[in-house]
């Protein structure tokens, strides 16, 4: 193969030298011009000849070097043309660039990529300083590294295609469609091509949008059967859930094609958008009536200039007049924008060959290429100057709509400005009055699920414990199943904020979520909606979105408040001994210093009875602790003890008070059951994930472990006694606690999970879109408020019980109920003691007393009487 392929390039470059020493020959027969042959330079050119573009540009660039020789009036000063035809092969174009550049040629110019222009540099490096100006469409960003900054001598006759791409971007960011799908026609024979995906991918960045792989076509040439080729492709694209198409770079016969088995296919029906780059757009004028009935609904942009010079004018009648007598089987013959550029490309290498021959240096490439890049005039295509190799005036761009037999201009665009509605401040785009395929007005949506005719099957779990996030209920007199729920209501929320109608149809499902996650990896469900927390497990077998709830693992437990101790929570300041060892201490103090005063002839501490002693001796003790005892202290041992005693009540009494907060405080904070030094039992919810975590990660016994299918077997069992404790995700403890928002509480730290998510298949295109929708319904507060509803909904307690579950900040009085028990009781002892001695020294002034208010009550008793019976004579 690689013989063959060697001889066939060996035969190839003879005939081209024999061509081109033909060509000379002939040049020498006009000895009339000998001597004065090079006059007007000499300036090579290749042309795909055998397409409308090619001929265009052979016919554009003959008329430029005719109207320099009729301005110059001399034969032999008119600029020599070898054009050569690359039949549309970038190898031939390649051999055919350094064959020219082997002759006498002082500019070249035609279709030559970046790529052939620098291999032909490296190969011939004594004549890379050739000018060389591309007439490709759209010039290549001196980003890349295979660009013409690799070879200075390179010009592009074009705009740079990032300029292109960011018109697309407006396009799309105009309709707001979040993916594209790009279609283009790779001529990269060497493998070198400008990644034309990366940067549509960089200018989509800006509004929001990104471009799926794209759909590359190898060179049409290269294919043996085209039709079926294309065909089998647009099937595949068919298949894609984006609608979205956009054809970057295509030859014009690609092209056509893609049209026509595109309208065979149906894919140019209503809900499919197709956008055609410039170098599509410009040559429109010049396809057959067939092709353009093909693209109703396309839209496209192309290069704006100005048709209404008189310049314009004179060049588009000349180039119709010969344009019909060379190629009088065209249709059409108005020049498009290859032809204008074609016409400039040539006149300006014209007019620097001539300044640069009339230089001192006139035998350099290198003054010439100088004099090209510093050349400003007017052409047909508008302002001609360069810079960085490329037209330094930013195009304006025609938006364009393919409709009935030709098409119709609807905007223009710029990269300085935008779309021209929005510069001048109307805020209409025009855009909006595109007719799309399909013959509709109404906006695409850019995207038709997958399952188009078919709903998905979105899985459900039926016999989870918490029917608050989804609760199955079947209606046996209609026959239907309803499925509601809190996620319910997230997902369908989610699914309204998608650019595209979603068809969906709910399954309930019976088994556990673990299951059901199965179930999607297996393809029995498209998706699973529901209460199932994101593990990394379950990744294995089934995407998930974005969680649209945050979740982590908590334990919840009853509040068993112990009365008594909260009663005298006091008591439990010291302990028993300590109480024991503070009383000795005060009666074995207090007796001493009785007992010191009494031998000393202290009056103040003499009794006359052991009761008067013991009650004098107790009141002192609690009299001297705040000084307020009336007993004089004469003895100076007496007031030694009592000194020492009063530090000691100082410091125990500061003990006291703070040991007392601590207690106070700890029994606000403290957890009511300590889980990780009992062995009690826990509760969770069945099949859950939760049964493993706590087997695997925190090391419960599985008989530990009691299984509930319900939010009310959690409270029966608490109040039972047959679990100590609960483990819940999050979401579900909030519901719980809603519910019972008396008795329970949350304790100690959160295991963080994932959250709840929506599952869907592996590679399922629904995942992305799904994540976003549910980022909006959860920025904008639809999830908070939906989750709000459905906790105000369950919750039987007011606020105020609320606050009581949770604990206020206050003391409660409860704590000093012990001491207001025993202060109340001894007050009351002592008010009925005083009350009864009162009673037994006066009672018979009271037995008097009593009987002269019985007398009263029955003598006002008599008078009512009396007045009665006295009323009841008037009463008729």
């Amino acid at each position: 193969m690689k013989m063959r392929l060697t001889t066939c390039l060996l035969l190839l470059y003879t005939a081209l030298v024999l061509e081109k020493c033909i060509v000379h020959a002939n040049h020498k027969k006009d000895r009339n011009c000998l001597g004065k042959q090079h006059a007007g330079g000499v300036i090579g050119g290749v042309l795909d000849q055998e397409s409308r573009i090619g001929r265009e540009q052979k016919i554009a660039m003959e008329m430029a070097a005719d109207d320099f020789c009729r301005i110059r009036n001399d034969v032999c000063s008119c600029p020599i043309l070898h054009i050569k035809d690359s039949q549309g092969n970038q190898a031939r174009s390649y051999y055919e660039v350094m064959d020219l550049m082997k002759g006498q040629v002082e500019a070249i110019i035609g279709a030559i990529s970046p790529q052939e222009a620098a291999l032909v540099s490296e190969f011939d490096k004594a004549r890379n300083n050739i000018p060389i100006i591309s007439l490709t469409p759209t010039a290549t960003p001196s980003s890349f590294p295979d660009s013409a900054t690799t070879m200075p001598s390179f010009l592009q006759m074009s705009h740079n295609i990032t300029v292109h791409m960011q018109c697309i971007a407006a396009i799309i960011g105009h309709f707001g469609w979040l993916k594209v799908t790009p279609i283009y026609e790779d001529h990269s024979t060497f493998n070198s091509s400008p990644d034309l995906f990366t940067l549509l991918s960089d200018a989509l960045q800006t509004v929001d949008s990104t471009a799926e792989r794209p759909f590359v076509f190898p060179p049409l040439h290269s294919l043996a059967n085209p039709s079926s080729y294309i065909e089998k492709e647009l099937n595949k694209l068919k298949m894609k859930e984006n609608r979205v198409f956009i054809v970057l770079k295509s030859s014009p016969r690609l092209c056509i094609l893609i049209f026509e088995k595109a309208k065979q296919l149906g894919m140019m029906e209503k809900g499919y958008v197709w956008i055609i780059s410039d170098d599509i757009s410009s040559i429109l004028d010049s396809v057959d009536q067939s092709v353009i009935l093909s693209m109703q609904g396309v839209v496209g942009f192309k290069t704006n200039f100005a048709d209404t010079s008189e310049h314009f004018a004179n060049f588009k009648l000349q180039f119709r007049k010969r344009f019909r007598k060379v190629y009088p089987n065209e249709e059409y013959l108005n020049p498009s924008i290859y032809a204008l550029r074609a016409y400039d490309a040539t006149s300006v290498a014209i007019k620097a060959i001539q300044v640069s021959k009339g230089s001192i240096n006139s035998s350099s490439s290198t003054s010439l290429l100088h004099k090209i890049t510093e050349s400003k005039f007017k052409g047909v295509n508008g302002h001609i100057s360069f810079k960085d190799g490329k037209l330094a005036q930013l195009p304006t761009f025609c938006i364009i709509n393919v409709i009935g037999r030709s098409y119709r201009e609807i905007e223009y665009w710029s990269p300085e400005f935008g779309f021209l509605q929005d510069k001048l401040g109307s805020g209409e785009v025009r855009l909006d009055s595109i007719y799309w395929p399909g013959g509709t007005q109404r906006i695409p949506t850019g995207q038709v699920p997958i399952n188009e005719g078919k709903p998905l099957r979105i899985g459900v779990p039926a016999r989870g414990a918490f029917k608050q996030f989804v609760n199955v209920t079947y209606d046996s007199e209609k026959n239907e199943t309803h499925v509601t729920g809190f996620s319910i209501q997230v997902f369908e929320a989610a699914v309204k904020k998608l650019n595209y109608s979603l068809s969906y149809v709910f399954i309930p499902y019976n088994g556990s979520y673990d299951d059901l996650v199965a179930g999607i990896h297996n393809k029995t469900f498209d998706g699973g909606v529901g209460d199932t927390e994101i593990m990394a497990d379950r990744y294995e077998y089934a995407e998930f979105s974005q969680p649209y709830l945050d979740s982590g693992l908590v334990i919840v437990v009853p509040m068993k408040p112990n009365i008594m101790k909260e009663r005298f929570i006091f008591f439990y300041a010291f302990t028993t001994k300590l109480w024991i060892i503070l009383f000795a201490m005060t009666i074995g103090t207090v007796s001493v210093v009785w007992l010191n005063e009494h031998v000393h002839g202290n009056n103040e501490f003499v009794a006359t009875s052991t009761f008067e002693y013991v009650s004098k001796m107790l009141w002192f003790a609690v009299a001297v602790l705040s000084l307020a005892h009336r007993e004089l202290i004469n003895n100076n041992l007496s007031r030694l003890v009592l000194a020492t005693w009063f530090i000691v009540n100082v410091i125990v009494a500061a003990c006291f008070t703070a040991t007392l907060s601590s207690i106070i405080t700890i029994s606000k904070i403290q957890p009511s059951l300590d889980l990780q030094r009992s062995n009690a039992f826990v509760g969770c919810n069945t099949n859950s994930f939760i049964v493993h975590y706590l087997e695997n990660v925190l090391k419960y016994k599985s008989e530990k472990i009691k299984e509930f299918s319900s939010i009310d077997g959690y409270d029966r069992a608490f109040k039972k006694g047959e679990i100590s404790a609960a483990y819940f995700v999050a979401p579900h403890a909030n519901v719980f606690l809603a519910k019972y928002c008396r008795g329970y509480e949350r304790i100690g730290h959160t295991y963080k999970l994932g959250g709840f998510g929506f599952m869907f298949r592996k590679g399922s295109p629904l995942v992305e879109d799904i994540s976003k929708a549910v980022l909006k319904v959860t920025q904008n507060g639809d999830v908070n408020t939906l989750e709000e509803n459905m906790l105000k909904s369950l919750s039987n307690c007011s606020e105020l019980d609320q606050d009581k579950s949770r604990g206020s900040i206050g003391l409660d009085p409860g704590l000093f109920t012990g001491l207001f028990m025993i202060s109340g009781s001894i007050s009351a002892f002592v008010f009925f003691t005083a009350l009864a001695r009162v009673v037994i020294n006066h009672w018979e002034s009271i037995q008097i007393n009593l009987i002269l208010v019985a007398r009263r009550i029955r003598d006002w008793r008599t008078m009512l009487l009396w007045i009665r019976i006295q009323m009841a004579h008037y009463v008729p």
